[in-house]
């Protein structure tokens, strides 16, 4: 979904672009092909592993924090406000294609998952730490999983008797509940829950579409892409709203206090083309709004 990225930043060639989650750095390229030598890009990831893909451009910076930083690193290079964001949620291809990054239940590997790979908390810490309860709601909130109370009780249990460390431990603890023909939908959401909860990716991204609002300028553009409706909900809700939740603001004259105006109204979708070529475009939802004065 280039283009339609592209098409929502609106990118002018004198204008200061921040691609908040750079991975193998597509976005970025594309993002500088349409700047003039005026024009700056930067970039944020927290994984090391896109540090190499940094650009050789005088143009561009690559910022090796988290997205959720975004205002204090703007500022550390004495930058208040820009023209467009751009932010591609989720795990990067290069990362489910790592087997040793545990994001795949494609390999059996240690169950890590950690974005930055430099946290305390990783996935084995999750499922072999945390509290039944825990376990519970994350599997409930995270991966929308329908036996989530027998799933973090069968997790329990297993534990106890060999410590949940590699994707193999973990499908072995959990394979009786699995359900028949639909295993890859249900560990993808297992999977999903695991990963939202180690990097705390819901927390962050509230962080960042909070900042985002801050430092765009009137008629800058917000261009977000999620891929489960966890994470499309709040980016929906913020750029509807201003919030996450409950009603809009309103003014003493009854006037709705909104920082955005929607692009589309509703998500724009991958073409079958772009399917075919990428199939977790399938899921891709992608949202821009512009700030208003």
């Amino acid at each position: 979904m280039l283009t339609a990225c592209m098409d929502g930043l609106a990118i002018r060639q004198d204008g200061v672009y921040v691609d908040v989650t750079f991975g193998g750095g597509g976005h970025s390229r594309a993002i500088l092909d349409r700047l003039g030598d005026e024009g700056k890009l930067i970039a944020f990831d927290q994984d090391p592993d896109a540090l190499q893909n940094a650009l050789h451009d005088d143009r561009f910076c690559l910022i090796h924090q988290n997205f959720r930083f975004l205002k204090n690193h703007l500022r550390l290079q004495r930058i208040q406000f820009v023209d467009g964001i751009l932010a591609d949620l989720g795990v990067s291809s290069h990362q489910f294609d790592e087997a040793g990054r545990g994001f795949s239940i494609r390999f059996d590997a240690d169950l890590d998952m950690r974005m930055d790979q430099v946290g305390d908390l990783d996935a084995k810490s999750v499922l072999n730490e945390y509290a039944e309860d825990d376990l519970h709601r994350i599997l409930g909130m995270y991966g929308e999983i329908q036996n989530a109370k027998s799933l973090a009780k069968a997790i329990v249990n297993a534990r106890r008797i060999k410590p949940i460390r590699t994707v193999v431990d973990l499908k072995t603890a959990i394979g009786k509940l699995v359900p028949r023909g639909k295993e890859n939908k249900y560990y993808a959401q297992l999977f999903q829950a695991l990963r939202i909860e180690v990097n705390k990716e819901l927390e962050a991204l509230q962080d960042f579409l909070l900042q985002a609002e801050k430092v765009l300028k009137p008629g800058g553009r917000l261009v977000v892409m999620s891929y489960h409706s966890l994470e499309d909900r709040l980016v929906k809700n913020f750029m509807m709203k201003g919030k996450f939740k409950g009603a809009v603001e309103k003014d003493f004259f009854g006037n709705e206090i909104k920082p955005f105006k929607l692009i589309s109204r509703k998500a724009i979708t991958a073409t079958d083309d772009e399917v075919n070529q990428n199939s977790r475009a399938r899921s891709a939802k992608l949202r821009v709004a512009e700030k208003l004065a």
